[in-house]
């Protein structure tokens, strides 16, 4: 591989410790009783989106986590899917790649199909 695997692991590590820190978000998250039907509504919307927030943050926890264990047992910059090495730019973009953009692509198609959005050129539309 091309790249410094040590380097690397230190800016997973560093992003990792970053997506880590929890300051507000749990606050965010906590419910308040409130009279005001308006309020409730809009505590229950900001309740919402903290909870993607931090689904978000999670997800990318893992994927963190999971690419400093494949630099560990040397599998780091191979697709999960196919085992081709991954491109170095994408690995450069995004180091916690799991896939290659050709598997990326077809994850994202099928995640597409699953949520029922079909793409059609430019546009897209609900099935």
């Amino acid at each position: 591989m091309h790249m410094n695997l040590k380097s690397v692991r230190q800016l997973l590590e560093s992003r990792l410790k970053e997506a880590t820190q929890t300051e507000g978000s749990l606050e965010s998250i906590r419910i308040q009783q409130v009279a005001d039907p308006v309020d409730m509504t809009l505590q229950a919307a900001e309740r919402e989106l903290a909870m993607r927030g931090l689904d978000r943050r999670a997800g990318l926890m893992r994927k963190l986590r999971s690419a400093i264990d494949r630099i560990e047992d040397g599998t780091y910059g191979v697709c999960l899917e196919c085992e081709e090495e991954i491109a170095p730019r994408r690995l450069k973009a995004i180091p916690w790649a799991e896939l290659c953009i050709q598997c990326q692509e077809a994850a994202d198609r099928s995640a597409r199909r699953e949520r029922g959005v079909v793409i059609h050129n430019d546009y897209s539309e609900a099935a």
